[in-house]
């Protein structure tokens, strides 16, 4: 796990850092290739959601998220966004290659690596299919499992450090 990868992770919601270190290092296992996994996105400010929403709307470029500040699960530290990194040099976000020759292609095989821990893949989703992006909806608490959606996260109460209480 690269030093990139660890920083982005620390800046998680504290309810997901370990669990996402751990699909990091299995994922870093199963490709035995050239590739390995970077965290390119994690949590993210509201402020940095509204840039990113104002390009292609207020800013040159193509859109690249339909989420206001708020109504992204990154910005409650809930959801990365990855690529692969090639010989630790260069960042790939090729979905079909299979660097490591096992006749699966390396991103799917992290696809299904997230998946096992339950986190839901942008890959998957009807429209503006996101395929970096995956995210924690159903959160571990002392009552048992949470299903969130940002509207439940944009009212719940916060911690000292901003991160939402569940």
């Amino acid at each position: 796990m690269d030093k990139v990868t660890l920083e982005r992770i620390q800046k998680l919601h504290p309810l997901v850092r370990d669990e996402v270190k751990q699909i990091i290092q299995e994922c870093d296992e199963a490709l035995t290739g050239r590739a390995k996994i970077r965290i390119t996105q994690g949590l993210r400010s509201f402020e940095e959601q509204e840039k990113l929403y104002a390009i292609g709307r207020i800013t040159s470029g193509k859109k690249v998220t339909n989420a206001k500040a708020g109504q992204s699960i990154h910005n409650y530290g809930l959801a990365v966004d990855i690529c692969l990194m090639i010989d630790g040099k260069t960042a790939s976000w090729d979905t079909v290659k299979d660097w490591d020759n096992d006749k699966v292609a390396d991103w799917y095989e992290c696809v299904k690596i997230f998946a096992r821990h339950g986190w839901d893949w942008g890959g998957n989703w009807k429209t503006f299919k996101d395929l970096p992006h995956f995210e924690k909806k159903n959160i571990p608490s002392k009552k048992g499992s949470v299903k969130t959606s940002w509207r439940m996260l944009l009212k719940m109460p916060r911690d000292k450090q901003g991160y939402v209480i569940f």
